[in-house]
């Protein structure tokens, strides 16, 4: 008889469970490993214990290097790309009726608000990691995108 393979659901149920004892006991990561896949949860907490950002997920291939801690990847001198932390849905505004963070030329701070990208029904907020101004959008809003996704082109200052 052969060994039924781990369903997605499965996958995400135990990411789910691991949300749950992440904050039920004010965990800043939790992984696990079971049967080839590594699933680590991490949440930045500030100062005074309140959760800051979103939690992020990712599933790995147990012999996998872990990813880059990063969301920036610069590839030409002044040129950077803002890539998405996890999996999740981009959203360029805060809602269906607000102004996008940021268009085409505008000129971001280290630190200000890009974008959203959910994940596990968590609003996660992008911030810019340089100086500079967008030069090209490379995400469609309301479209998912994955870890390591180039979402900005950002031509530093």
């Amino acid at each position: 008889m052969k060994a039924k393979k781990k369903s997605a659901s499965s996958s995400m149920d135990d990411v789910e469970a691991l949300a749950k004892l992440l904050k039920k006991h004010e965990l800043s990561e939790i992984e696990l490993e079971r049967s080839g896949v590594r699933i680590r949860l991490r949440r930045d907490l500030g100062g005074a214990g309140h959760m800051v950002e979103g939690m992020q997920a990712m599933t790995l291939p147990a012999s996998a290097a872990p990813p880059a801690p990063t969301a920036t990847e610069v590839t030409d001198g002044n040129i950077s790309y803002i890539t998405s932390p996890f999996v999740g849905t981009f959203y360029r505004a805060s809602g269906p009726d607000t102004a996008p963070f940021v268009d085409v030329g505008t000129r971001v701070k280290k630190g200000q608000i890009l974008c959203i990208v959910e994940a596990m029904k968590l609003m996660n907020e992008i911030e810019s990691e340089v100086d500079g101004v967008i030069v090209q959008i490379l995400a469609q809003n309301g479209h998912a995108v994955e870890y390591g996704e180039p979402l900005y082109k950002v031509k530093q200052e």
